[in-house]
């Protein structure tokens, strides 16, 4: 596991840009964590970071928003309104991702449908709005240089 501190909203920003320097396609990243938590700004950066030209906006209503513009396509999905699991399926989201990057926001509602091989993060909201990052490897990614992020 990997902490990052971030200050202000620009650091969270930052962190995901830091981040998409060791995506590659057919990553999965589940981000987690409460409303206003800087999971959207943190897909933003990361999006920035893979050369995404178009604005980063959540997919909170519309559940799914596909970047093309950049080096590597990203899918960004939000859970949140979802009821089911069976919901989440039904989107095909990992289809769509196949030769890109999918970012899950809510991520948690769903993991047990995510593969082995993902990084989640966690993203705590300090009393001075400071934001606590965790970054937390699971199958191939615990091989993945991270360091970067911090």
């Amino acid at each position: 596991m990997i902490e990052v501190f971030c200050p202000s909203a620009d650091d969270t920003r930052a962190a995901g840009r830091k981040l998409a320097a060791a995506l590659r396609p057919g990553d999965v990243i589940e981000l987690a964590g409460g409303l206003g938590a800087g999971k959207t700004l943190f897909a933003g950066g990361l999006c920035e970071g893979l050369g995404v030209e178009e604005m980063v906006v959540s997919p909170s209503f519309v559940l799914v928003r596909q970047y093309h513009s950049g080096f590597i396509p990203v899918v960004h999905v939000d859970v949140y309104r979802l009821v089911s699991l069976h919901e989440f399926e039904d989107l095909d989201v990992f289809e769509l991702a196949a030769d890109g990057v999918l970012v899950i926001e809510w991520g948690d509602a769903v993991e047990s449908a995510l593969p082995e091989d993902h990084l989640r993060i966690e993203f705590m909201v300090h009393s001075d709005e400071t934001r606590l990052l965790r970054l937390i490897p699971s199958g191939d990614w615990v091989d993945r240089d991270l360091g970067a992020v911090t």
